[in-house]
């Protein structure tokens, strides 16, 4: 029997969701599981995962490093390469609850650290670059160890299974915020494991994503010139590396940044004023190796901020809405209107234009 359209769902691939408090007023963990939980056919199960912001105010000055173990061995290893850079604040298993639905869990360990101040002066790099490298470090060259999560003040919390039990695992009712994301992953061409589930990070950069990098090979080799290493088995990955590049090391803003990722189409820049013009060819033709082509929504999260960003062409659904201080955006309106029914103002962002928000000046 043939199936009309409308009597079957044919999901887009992958769940996102996101909600800000432009005032910086806390919001419980559970308010975004609630948003991604409605989109759970979206999702097949292979990776679910949440990061939050503001939700460490007491170790707000400390890298927070969120590390997967595959066992005893790895563990002792990456500890004592930490001891060896790092002053150890605070260590700690990540509170977890048990569940039937996640299954097969690492080692789940949570440092708080900050740069040894001789080992820092003696890379003669800055505190952030220096945490960058030891990250690789211990990913690249650790067996058994993976760093998840690096920033200050935010965290990320991903596992296998779907995002709901996620969040139920990690106890994010536990956890208050001013900033959350959350992804519910279908990988179609890539595998379900712990390190391949969104969020992604760097620092304090975090990215979900919806679609399918299919510049992945030119983006990779490009930022492997650069130190980078893209060893995860998924396009996600390189998302993360792109931004921090351009945002941390080549110091462009947000606005260009989304501009490099996806960049206007040449007859639409030819469109612009003289100067607009020379600036966005500028951008597209040094950086022509980190657009982004295929179809994408993507949620990134920084210190202070969030930026929601479409494909040039709009090829995955994205929906922003917001009320009074809280900024939402998600794949689907449902996911939005669950946990806030009464809305401002509701609209879909154009592709290619970066939606940002930002905590409010006095907050900062």
């Amino acid at each position: 029997m043939l199936q009309k359209e409308g009597q079957v769902r044919i999901p887009s691939g992958c769940a996102i969701s996101g909600i800000f408090a432009k005032d910086g007023s806390r919001v419980n963990g559970q308010e975004i599981v609630r948003s991604i939980a409605v989109m759970h056919d979206r999702s097949n199960g292979l990776g679910g995962g949440f990061a939050g912001y503001g939700i460490y105010p007491t170790y707000k000055d400390y890298y927070a490093l969120h590390v997967f173990y595959e066992d005893l061995n790895a563990k002792h290893e990456c500890e004592a390469f930490l001891e060896r850079h790092f002053d150890i604040i605070n260590l700690s298993k990540i509170p977890t609850r048990k569940t039937r639905k996640i299954v097969d869990e690492p080692l789940i360990w949570r440092y708080f650290v900050t740069p040894l101040p001789h080992a820092l002066s003696d890379s003669q790099l800055d505190e952030r670059e220096y945490t960058v490298r030891c990250v690789f470090r211990v990913n690249t060259r650790i067996q058994g160890a993976y760093v998840f999560s690096s920033g200050k003040n935010m965290g990320a919390f991903k596992a296998v299974g779907y995002p709901e039990d996620v969040g139920s695992f990690y106890r994010l009712d536990e956890y208050e915020g001013y900033c959350w994301m959350a992804h519910g992953r279908y990988p179609t061409n890539t595998p379900g494991w712990w390190g391949g589930a969104h969020p992604f990070t760097m620092i304090d950069y975090a990215i979900v994503h919806n679609g399918e990098i299919s510049s992945y090979d030119a983006n990779r080799r490009w930022l492997e010139m650069f130190g980078y290493h893209c060893s995860l088995l998924t396009d996600t990955e390189v998302i993360t590396y792109i931004f921090d590049y351009l945002l941390r090391k080549q110091g462009l803003s947000l606005e260009e940044a989304a501009q490099v990722v996806a960049a206007p189409f040449w007859e639409t820049i030819q469109r612009k004023d003289p100067k607009e013009q020379e600036r966005l060819t500028y951008l597209r033709s040094v950086f022509s190796s980190l657009l982004i082509t295929g179809p994408f929504s993507i949620l990134l999260g920084f210190d202070g901020g969030m930026m929601a960003l479409n494909d040039r062409l709009k090829l995955r659904s994205m929906v922003a809405a917001e009320k009074g201080n809280l900024f939402y955006v998600a794949s689907e309106e449902c996911a939005i209107r669950v946990i806030q029914p009464e809305l401002d103002r509701v609209w879909a962002p154009k592709g290619g234009e970066p939606v940002i928000v930002r905590l409010e000046k006095e907050v900062v």
